[in-house]
């Protein structure tokens, strides 16, 4: 097979994670970590892409890849304007967009570099694909219940796609025929109604609603907040760290790690038992909410992410789901192999590619 190489760039606040595919094989993997000190310098996040850049090259001219055979470069898409799900190839309209975003995110990393990079290397071209605003919601799913606000698609996209689509092809079905309750849980949780290929409801996972996870929140009382809002007894910046930052497994149990919380339940410690316990009991609600979204015609229940490599939670919420439709699990989030698999889309069927307007 003639060599093809793909370049996947995710960018994190203190790392950037890189890896080369040839077609679909992984040839290169490097997770580099930048300290406090290299990124002092940078009033913005993305002021930092042309540093990262050059780390960039550097890390794959020691690893001996060959730039002339990088043919496609694919970012981690950031908060860009709501769009809907696919490959988009990077503009200038993208660019000033991400520079000008109203909130700081490294993902909105990705698109810069890759820009960047693609006038470095020559022949190759610059994309994000599936970024955390892919925004298919019906329009019933963003009624909020008074006019002053709206529903908002904000979620995992990238591996809430990935994973469907890999599922259909173990079904031998295109996504576009299935009917999927996507279920990612990590340290944020997002539950989506996949129907025929479209996200069409999820909950917004950022600092909005739906099941608490590791260190957010979730849906809270509302009149709770909004007394506690006006308590005078914490700051805007304060509340909004207990909704994402200090919420979830944070707030109850002083840890983000959902491997340590399983292991003090099983250990006996009770309150750990039971705050995993409702975060199980939290994300069944939420697919069951979905199943309603899909009328019932659920093709397939998919959970993923960290947190599923989790026996008892992943055994607690199928006991509560099972009768919707069946379980898949698929543990982890391969965002790197998400990345590189809609660069490969985008070799072999070039018409997919959407333009950023």
């Amino acid at each position: 097979m003639k060599e093809r190489l793909i370049l996947a760039i995710n960018p994190g606040s203190t790392s950037t994670k890189i890896a080369v595919f040839n077609n679909n094989k992984e040839i290169f993997l490097k997770n580099i970590k930048h300290t406090a000190d290299e990124l002092a310098p940078f009033k913005k996040i993305t002021d930092q892409y042309e540093f990262r850049e050059k780390i960039i090259l550097n890390e794959l001219n020691m690893a001996k890849i060959s730039l002339e055979s990088i043919k496609i470069i694919v970012g981690r898409g950031g908060l860009v304007k709501p769009i809907p799900a696919g490959v988009y190839e990077v503009n200038e309209k993208m660019l000033e967009d991400l520079k000008h975003a109203k909130l700081e995110h490294a993902s909105n990393l990705g698109a810069l570099i890759a820009s960047n990079l693609s006038k470095e290397i020559p022949g190759s071209r610059a994309f994000i694909a599936d970024p955390v605003v892919v925004d298919e919601l019906e329009e019933l799913a963003r009624v909020a219940g008074h006019p002053l606000f709206e529903r908002i698609s904000i979620f995992h996209a990238l591996n809430q796609k990935a994973i469907a689509r890999l599922h259909a092809k173990t079904q031998n079905k295109k996504y576009e025929e299935l009917n999927l309750i996507v279920a990612h849980l990590g340290g944020g949780i997002s539950v989506g109604a996949h129907k025929n290929g479209k996200v069409v409801d999820v909950n917004q996972a950022l600092d909005g609603d739906g099941p608490f996870s590791p260190e957010r929140s979730g849906s809270l009382p509302m009149g709770q907040m909004i007394e506690l809002c006006f308590s005078g007894k914490h700051t805007k910046e304060e509340i909004k760290k207990m909704v994402t930052g200090k919420g979830g497994y944070v707030a109850y149990l002083g840890t983000n790690d959902a491997y340590e919380v399983e292991k003090r339940a099983t250990a006996g410690d009770e309150k750990a038992k039971l705050i995993q316990d409702a975060l199980s009991y939290q994300v069944a609600k939420e697919i069951g909410a979905m199943s309603t979204v899909l009328k019932g015609q659920v093709d397939g229940i998919l959970i993923t992410g960290g947190i599923a490599y989790g026996k008892p939670v992943v055994e607690a919420i199928t006991e509560r789901v099972k009768h919707i439709a069946t379980v898949f699990v698929y543990p982890g989030e391969d965002e790197m192999a998400a990345l590189a698999g809609n660069g490969l889309m985008v070799l072999e069927d070039p018409g997919c590619v959407k333009e950023y307007k």
